[in-house]
């Protein structure tokens, strides 16, 4: 059996991104049809940049790709879940997970890459 994902108005659906190994959240990202679709087909996270109106690769510029272990839907369909084995950080700032800040600004993650090392022009990955 197929889940029908609730794409919404818009043709998106936010997905959450958590390590395997870990259970850390690593990001938040959009999905839409086509992404998802790349994601199943490959076994590699994709996503839609609203920014950018285009589908992506997490890793096409920064090679820190994450290979996706489940895909998993949330009670309404309307949220999806990727379980991924993350290579490198998953933060384009080179964090391993974009929640690395308190709201008060306190910073608690690791940063594990030097993003002016890794991305020439191209930050947003």
């Amino acid at each position: 059996m197929t889940i029908d994902v609730d794409f919404g108005d818009d043709g998106l659906v936010p997905a959450v991104t958590q390590d395997a190994d870990s259970g850390t959240v690593l990001m938040l990202a959009y999905v839409n049809r086509e992404a998802l679709e790349a994601t199943r087909e490959t076994g590699l996270a994709h996503y839609y940049s609203r920014s950018r109106d285009e589908l992506w690769q997490k890793g096409g510029s920064s090679g820190h790709t994450q290979s996706v272990q489940e895909v998993r839907v949330d009670c309404d369909a309307d949220a999806l879940l990727y379980v991924v084995e993350q290579t490198g950080g998953a933060c384009h700032t080179g964090y391993e997970s974009c929640f690395h800040r308190t709201l008060d600004g306190e910073v608690v993650g690791e940063q594990v890459f030097d993003p002016d090392d890794v991305y020439a022009d191209d930050d947003d990955d």
